[in-house]
């Protein structure tokens, strides 16, 4: 609805200015795009020459003027033929001149009016007219009614819509009963096109044209509802955009108020950071490329946070920065021999590697893989020769790692990608050059998200891992001069490829010399000081250190040695506490009270074997082990029954040692028909314990032997070795590790394969003399030596009629 003036009483106004009171002749006024109805009050700027002459001449003779459209706006000199014939009657109510030489007049129309003749043109319109009668609506019955009330609804809804106070309005046209009168009224104030606003002020029946607003009406309704719809979402989005703009204020003014920087600032300090950061080439134009995606993206969406994570990672990672080699040879052993007890053969491989260092500063770093039971130090021999380097030391657990991307990384596209554990170990040393120990590597798993050991294989290849890639990451990282540390306690499940980029050192088990001089330097005064004692608040002597060893520890390691002197230790922080004075001394007679019942007694080895009982030798990845293999025989129809949760190469030992049995039972004094009357039960304790591999094969025969012939087996004598079908002994593995359990066991002589004859270096010197070691080549170098020629203790089967005693050599 147009915003214009309406008289309050309409009659009044038209009895004022009757219709016989204006002339027939009058000068004629042509606007462009608005039809004037009657009672319309309106303003009109007039400026065309034509027009200002038309209103001059009005004001002199009477102040009336007919009021017509032009039938196309765009024309500036309208003829005759360019306007419409009906028009309005208007009387100027007030006229003033703008600056311009515009006139600005108010008109009110009077009456409807057809041009009969143009009396003159020029110098402006002069025209004959023909008033139009105003026809007074007749009754129309309900039709004519529901027209007012539509009318009138309709134009509520409208001004509604638009927002207009429509109270006067509305009073109006409730005052208005005539339907002519009501139509011209809504019609002056409804936006229609020039055309259809004609068409109702040419009818002249006031029913029609009631039912021409009518439809005006309803179409003015639909477009005020689209159009108030379309200003409702604008708005909403325009408040969702005022709203985040004037958080956004709000922020960066707390961030200028906390010092913080701007985005654009950030931008900048990123660019410079990349630039002095020494990037290779394909980085660098990777960086750059993410950086000026940055920079056109709104920095609260959640891409521009991770572009930016991503270029903080690699501002992070070390491309250049390196830690300079110690390269003086003597230093470096002088602290390897500090932070490490014997191990010397680990030592010498790194002070060769140093020594190679200093004269190739491009050599690329090795693979080491320390192999042994748990407790010998590998982790902190890894972190002592990174002292010794001068590096940098990162710890990396791979024990259960079954995913790829722990190793390779996430893809940027995932939620909360980052880098695999590699590039995070390369992040926390700060240099490209760190010792990285990658601890339990025989310890990794596989399942549905990839095979993380296959991962490791280009990153422990010295030919590939100049290049590799991180999934994460996306561009090449070297890691040639990175040094890689391998821990594991078995070869067995490290898969061959990755066991083959590596080099293996075994760290064997300690003796019990050596750990009570390991005890003595390192375990005692560090647990005397993690438990608040001072140095010589505790005396030790070695006299109960062995005690300590030998009754509540048995291992390779010394891990449980630690945990007992931490125990003692605690004993006597207890009693400082209490106010006791040190110094405190262990003794023998206290260390039972200090430490409870010994674990592992004396009593317990056994000084006579029962017949069918021989002492073997095993390895595990725990160290060393003695195993009683039992053998019995009973009356049956010669099966074989294996018990002890043993193995498939066991049990194939097993029966390659029946069978050997089998081929000397005319020289072990046994009846032909013996074994298809007896049958042959072999039991390894400890039945829960699995247990595999060849080299209990002597020990099974032997003690196969000694259930045959009735004659117990020697209670100081093990043995380890592989048997064949035709009774030799071949070599076998963890030589070292099976002495040391021999000789904590309290055995004094030990049978050897002749072909391990070279892992005896390994063994101590001190450790050989205390234990007899002999090498043998076949079974029958073994049996006439473990004898005794004692009585046996009990017998396991009664000695069959058709035995006889065993002759000396079979």
């Amino acid at each position: 609805m147009s915003e214009i003036h309406i008289p309050e009483n309409p009659d009044t106004e038209k009895k004022e200015t009757p219709e016989n009171e204006f002339p027939a002749t009058m000068p004629l006024l042509a606007v462009r795009d608005v039809v004037v109805f009657n009672f319309m009050i309106l303003p009109l700027f007039v400026g065309r020459e034509k027009s200002v002459l038309a209103v001059d001449a009005a004001l002199s003779a009477g102040r009336y003027i007919l009021i017509c459209t032009q039938k196309d706006e765009d024309t500036d000199n309208p003829t005759p033929d360019d306007l419409y014939s009906v028009g309005t009657v208007a009387m100027i109510m007030r006229m003033l001149k703008m600056p311009d030489g515009r006139l600005k007049v108010l008109v009110q129309g009077v009456s409807r009016a057809r041009i009969k003749r143009f009396i003159q043109t020029d110098p402006f319109d002069l025209v004959e007219i023909e008033p139009l009668e105003e026809i007074t609506a007749l009754d129309g019955g309900p039709e004519q009614e529901a027209l007012l009330r539509s009318v009138r609804e309709q134009t509520e809804r409208i001004l509604q819509l638009r927002g207009i106070d429509a109270s006067e309005m509305l009073q109006l046209l409730h005052n208005v009963p005539d339907p002519g009168r009501l139509a011209d009224l809504v019609a002056a104030n409804l936006r229609m096109k020039t055309e259809n606003a004609q068409r109702i002020l040419e009818c002249q029946d006031p029913l029609e044209r009631i039912r021409l607003i009518h439809q005006e009406l309803a179409r003015e309704v639909e477009v005020a509802t689209m159009q108030a719809k379309i200003q409702s979402m604008a708005k909403e989005g325009m408040d969702k955009a005022q709203r985040d703009y004037f958080l956004r204020e709000q922020l960066k003014a707390i961030r200028k108020e906390l010092g913080e920087r701007s985005d654009g600032e950030e931008i900048e300090e990123l660019r410079q950071a990349l630039n002095k950061a020494g990037l290779p080439k394909k980085v660098k134009k990777e960086a750059d490329k993410q950086l000026s995606r940055l920079e056109n993206m709104h920095a609260d969406s959640s891409e521009a946070t991770i572009i930016r994570t991503y270029l903080d990672w690699i501002l992070e990672l070390p491309w250049k920065k390196a830690s300079k080699d110690r390269l003086d040879i003597k230093e470096a052993a002088a602290i390897l021999d500090e932070d490490h007890y014997d191990l010397e053969k680990v030592k010498e491989r790194i002070l060769e590697y140093l020594s190679v260092r200093k004269l190739n500063p491009a050599m690329k770093g090795p693979i080491l893989c320390f192999v042994g039971p748990p407790g010998v130090g590998k982790t902190s021999l890894g972190r002592s020769i990174a002292r010794s380097l001068g590096r940098k030391f990162v710890r990396m657990s791979l024990g259960g790692m079954r995913d790829e991307a722990e190793i390779r990384g996430h893809r940027r596209t995932y939620i909360g990608a980052m880098p695999g554990r590699i590039l995070q170990a390369m992040k926390d040393a700060g240099t490209i050059n760190p010792v990285i120990m990658l601890d339990e590597i025989d310890k990794l798993g596989t399942d549905f998200r990839g095979d993380p050991a296959s991962a490791l294989l280009e990153v422990l290849d010295p030919e590939q891992n100049n290049a590799f890639t991180d999934h994460y990451l996306g561009v090449p990282y070297d890691l040639s001069k990175v040094m890689f540390i391998c821990t594991a306690n078995i070869l067995d499940t490290i898969p061959s490829a990755l066991l083959d980029r590596m080099e293996v050192i075994r760290i064997p088990g300690y003796t019990e010399q050596e750990k009570i001089a390991i005890a003595r330097r390192y375990l005692l005064s560090r647990q005397i000081t993690e438990n608040g004692l001072k140095e010589g608040d505790l005396i030790i002597s070695d006299q109960v250190l062995t005690r300590i060893i030998r009754d509540y520890t048995r291992e390779s390691g010394l891990r449980n040695l630690e945990r007992e002197i931490g125990a003692v230790c605690r004993k006597y922080a207890r009693k400082v506490a209490e106010g006791k004075t040190p110094p405190f001394r262990v003794t023998l007679a206290n260390l039972r009270k200090l430490l409870g019942q010994p674990r592992y007694l004396e009593e317990e080895r056994e000084t006579r074997l029962p017949v069918g009982v021989a002492l073997g030798l095993a390895w595990t990845p725990y160290g060393g082990e003695v195993l009683h293999i039992e053998c019995t025989l009973l009356p049956g129809k010669g099966k074989l029954i294996l018990t002890g949760k043993l193995g498939d190469v066991m049990k194939e030992s097993a029966q390659a040692a029946v069978s050997v049995a089998r081929a000397h039972s005319k020289d072990l004094g046994l009846a032909e028909d013996f074994f298809e009357t007896h049958d042959i039960h072999i039991h390894v304790p400890a039945g829960a314990t699995p247990k595999d591999g060849p080299s209990a094969g002597v020990t099974l025969v032997t003690a196969l032997f000694s259930a045959l012939t009735g004659q117990p087996v020697a209670a100081d004598t093990a043995m380890t070795g592989e048997i064949t079908l035709r009774g030799r002994v071949l070599p076998v593995g963890g030589i070292k590790e099976k002495i040391l359990a021999a000789m904590s066991h309290g055995v004094r002589r030990v049978f050897l394969p002749a072909r391990n004859a070279h892992d005896l270096e390994e063994v101590p010197k001190e450790l050989r003399r205390r234990v007899e070691v002999v090498l043998v080549q076949s079974i029958d170098e073994i049996w006439p030596r473990v004898v005794t020629s004692e009585a046996p203790e009990t017998t396991l089967v009664s000695p069959s009629t058709e035995r006889t005693p065993a002759r000396a050599h079979p």
